[in-house]
Formats: structure tokens, C-alpha cells, sequence
């Protein structure tokens, strides 16, 4: 077969439009092909994702996120694939785009953190070890309606095949952005924007010496302002003093049709000396879940640290996951510090952007 790949263009957003809804997850606009290339992680050569195609035009497309990580006090870049889509009649095709991801001699680490059951054996014959070790395959929920997750559950067995047809949305709720003011402990607000408070919470970060994606005010500007989001996402700080010492960023979520909505935390870090933050952040959103319109809470990302952070909290939470949607690869100058410093969260992912939105109304 004669296959030829290529940088993806907006030219192609049609094409790769199409792979998105053959597989039943949601078409990106143009405005969001525009703001992934705005990326300011983003460099100049580096096209936001390829496209294969065969002499019979059919195509496979695999996306490529940038991100600016940093080790202390070191910047380097990492680079995660998204959406990989491949149709049955190009199978073999996944592997080669996949090499084309990861055919740079510039970059820290190659990683996913949200392979699916499908895609996520390809990713250890391309020499990606499974990460975070010991957590890779674990997803964390928090039950918040158990009869609208029991109706999604009864709904997929009387009719499996039913939530990738054209049809209306199932198990939506009046309370779905209604914005209500959130009920939140003495120790955390609301976070309304990226100032010096947040300046001054991301420097102490970065001095604990951790491996950490960006979470620069320029980043998180960008990373907020995606355009395809339906609702706004929840940004809690947790403050000490009146300063910024952790934070929780969530968004709510649809995974299809047929399922009801859930909030998915996106990120949740603390500085190291506050044990006691991550629990009590995630416990104020598992708070408000019900009166934002969340059947779940979810964390889709969990490491070893977290769970310790979580405490309680995680030991009460259903354990999902199983088929391990986590991997990367570092390059061997970077091995030892990324593996002792990097606890991921789905920040460092791609589910900001590849969630699917509830609709909007």
C-alpha cells in the first residue's frame, strides 16, 4: 500500500472533522484548529498533528500536543500524541504515525496519558514504558447520582450499539450550567484569574524541584481559552495566609449521548507542605458536584503521590481504568530526574481539549 504522510494543514480539518464523528468523538472548528496552533509551547516547525493518506484518499490522523515542561529550574519540551484515528481499511497505519510523533531529536519525554483499551498496546512496542509505575491503568470516580450512572449502565446493555447513531442526548439535567455559587470550606475560593497571587504560587512550585508541566499565566490563559468548551470549567485555589498554596481546575464532560455528565478534574497540585490540600480540594468539588449537574466526579490521571495526597478520599473512590492509558519515554539525559520528580495529573495530558463538551442547550 502507498501511504503518504504529511504535516496536518486547516485545510484538512474536513477531512479529519470526519474521522472524529466516524468514531463518535466530537469534531473540533475551525476556531479550534486555530487555538491548538496558537499553542505557545507550540514551536515554529512543529505541525499540531499528521495526516496519512492512501492512493485511494483515505486517511488516518494522528495529533501531536507540545508542552513546555520543567525539570527545577530547566525547560524542555514534551510531546504527547491525541486522537488518534486510523479506519479499518488503513490497519498497520497507527505504528507509523506514531514514529512520526516521536521522530524529534529535541524533545524530554514522548508520552500519552490517555491511550485507549484499543490503541494502548501500541505505545510499549514503540519503547514506552508504562507511567506513572504503579498507577498507570488506575482511574479514580467518585459516585454522585448512582441512578443516572444506572441508567447509562441499562441503556448500554439493552442497546450497545446504540450511542454511536445520530440521536437525541440522554440524561441531561436542569442543573447543567446554571453557575450556582459553590458552598466551599474557610480554606479555599474560587480562583478568578492568573495574577501575582497565581505568579507567586507557580515560582514556589517550581523551586520544590519537581518535574512540572507549565502552568505559567501565559500557558493557562491559553489553555483556558479553548474555544469548543460549552461550559466553564471550575478553578478552586486552596490559600494559606491569604496565598495561593494549591489548586483544582475541573471541567465538565459528556463522554457520549447516552452517558450522563461528569466533572473531570483536570488538575490538582499542592506544594509539597500542604498534606492536607489535594483532599480537601477534591472533597469541595465532590461537594458541589450534584448542584452543578455532575452524575461523577472522575480523575483520569493518578500517580503514586496522589493517592497519598488524597488519603481518605481515594480509598473511598471506585477504582476503573484496567487497560493502562499511561506511557512515556524519556530521553536518557533526562531518565533519572523525570522518573524520581514527575507525577502527572491529566494536565499534562490532553483531556482539556479532548473531552467531549456536554451540549449546549
Amino acid at each position: 500500500m502507498s501511504l503518504h504522510l504529511r504535516p496536518f494543514t486547516p485545510a484538512d480539518a474536513p477531512v479529519v472533522d470526519a474521522l472524529h464523528s466516524a468514531v463518535d468523538w466530537p469534531a473540533r472548528s475551525a476556531e479550534g484548529w486555530r487555538w491548538l496552533a496558537a499553542n505557545p509551547a507550540r514551536p515554529a516547525d512543529f505541525p499540531i498533528g499528521w495526516l496519512a493518506e492512501d492512493e485511494a484518499g483515505r486517511a488516518a490522523f494522528v495529533g501531536q500536543f507540545p508542552q513546555r515542561f520543567w525539570i527545577g529550574d530547566q525547560p524542555v519540551l514534551g510531546v504527547s500524541g491525541y486522537s488518534i484515528i486510523v479506519p479499518p481499511e488503513l490497519k498497520g497505519v497507527a505504528g507509523r504515525l506514531i514514529r512520526r510523533i516521536m521522530n524529534r531529536t529535541d524533545v524530554a519525554l514522548f508520552y500519552t496519558l490517555n491511550a485507549n483499551a484499543l490503541s494502548a498496546p501500541l505505545y510499549r512496542r514503540h519503547g514506552l514504558s508504562p507511567w506513572p509505575e504503579g498507577a498507570h491503568a488506575l482511574k479514580l470516580t467518585w459516585m454522585i447520582d448512582p441512578m443516572a450512572a444506572a441508567g447509562a449502565g441499562v441503556i448500554r446493555r439493552l442497546a450497545p450499539d446504540l450511542s454511536g447513531r445520530p440521536g437525541p442526548e440522554r440524561l441531561m439535567n436542569r442543573r447543567l450550567g446554571r453557575n450556582p455559587a459553590l458552598r466551599l470550606p474557610p480554606q479555599v475560593t474560587p480562583l478568578d484569574g492568573f495574577d501575582d497571587d497565581w505568579s507567586l504560587f507557580w515560582s514556589r512550585l517550581r523551586s520544590e524541584g519537581r518535574v512540572l508541566a507549565d502552568r505559567s499565566a501565559e500557558t493557562l490563559r491559553w489553555r483556558l481559552g479553548e474555544p469548543d468548551g460549552t461550559l466553564p470549567p471550575i478553578l478552586l485555589a486552596y490559600r494559606r495566609d491569604g496565598a495561593v498554596t494549591g489548586w483544582l481546575l475541573a471541567q465538565m464532560a459528556k463522554m457520549s449521548r447516552l452517558e450522563p455528565p461528569v466533572l473531570d478534574i483536570i488538575d490538582l497540585v499542592t506544594l509539597k507542605d500542604e498534606p492536607d490540600a489535594a483532599g480537601v480540594l477534591t472533597g469541595a468539588l465532590i461537594a458541589n458536584a450534584r448542584r452543578l449537574g455532575a452524575a461523577k466526579v472522575r480523575l483520569q490521571v493518578v500517580s503514586p503521590d496522589m493517592l497519598e495526597a488524597l488519603g481518605p478520599l481515594a480509598r473511598r473512590a471506585r477504582r476503573e481504568g484496567g487497560w493502562g492509558h499511561g506511557h512515556a519515554r524519556f530521553a536518557p539525559e533526562h531518565a533519572a530526574r523525570m522518573r524520581a520528580g514527575w507525577s502527572p495529573t491529566p494536565f499534562d495530558g490532553d483531556y482539556s481539549f479532548c473531552l467531549r463538551p456536554v451540549p449546549a442547550a
